[in-house]
């Protein structure tokens, strides 16, 4: 986390964190509270908890230019990790609302249209999420339309058909989470503790 060399350069560095129980290594660390402020000689930071990357995942608001630190959930190249989709989507709602300018973040370069990237990945998954229930709505796989169960690598396959096999292991992980999210919105459910999943909600 870089936490230790900035403490052999900065001895006397407070070093806080989202719920500094969760990391071993935290024992001298302070809590961040959500809306909580940072600040220095023209410079404002509000915390704001954005979980959805980890459940303990900060972004900061840089208020003197309504700019925001994204941390982890929207970077500067490609497209973020997450342990917990609805709870990301979520969190880029509400980190959509809170600024109007930069984008730092985590890595990747500066995002001069922080909102606009923000939005732009909301977009990506919902066409994600739409791709997943017109592939269960299709007669692919010898199925006929709607009626029997897809598994998430079967969707996998028609989505990314055009992408390298080995990518494919990592995407049935993002289309397991995007099934769960369809089965909590009432969308999808399964017939079988999660193996195949069928659109609509349970009849059992």
């Amino acid at each position: 986390m870089g936490v230790s060399d900035l403490l052999k350069l900065t001895p006397d560095a407070k070093i806080h964190k989202n719920d500094p129980r969760l990391c071993s290594d935290a024992t001298d660390w302070l809590d961040i509270s959500p809306g909580q402020k940072f600040t220095s000689e023209g410079a404002t930071l509000r915390a704001l908890h954005c979980p959805g990357h980890t459940s303990d995942h900060m972004a900061l608001v840089l208020e003197e230019e309504d700019a925001m630190f994204t941390g982890d959930n929207v970077l500067g190249h490609g497209t973020a990790v997450f342990e917990d989709y609805a709870t990301y989507m979520s969190s880029l709602s509400t980190m959509s609302k809170e600024f109007n300018g930069r984008a730092y973040p985590g890595h990747g370069a500066v995002i001069y249209n922080g909102k606009d990237r923000v939005n732009e990945y909301i977009a990506h998954r919902q066409d994600r999420e739409k791709q997943v229930m017109s592939v269960m709505a299709s007669e692919g796989q010898g199925r006929r339309q709607g009626t029997e169960g897809w598994t998430a690598i079967e969707i996998v396959k028609i989505i990314y058909k055009d992408y390298p096999e080995n990518l494919h292991e990592p995407a049935e992980r993002g289309v397991r989470q995007i099934l769960d999210k369809l089965k909590q919105d009432g969308k999808a459910w399964s017939p079988d503790d999660e193996t195949t999943w069928l659109l609509g909600k349970s009849n059992l």
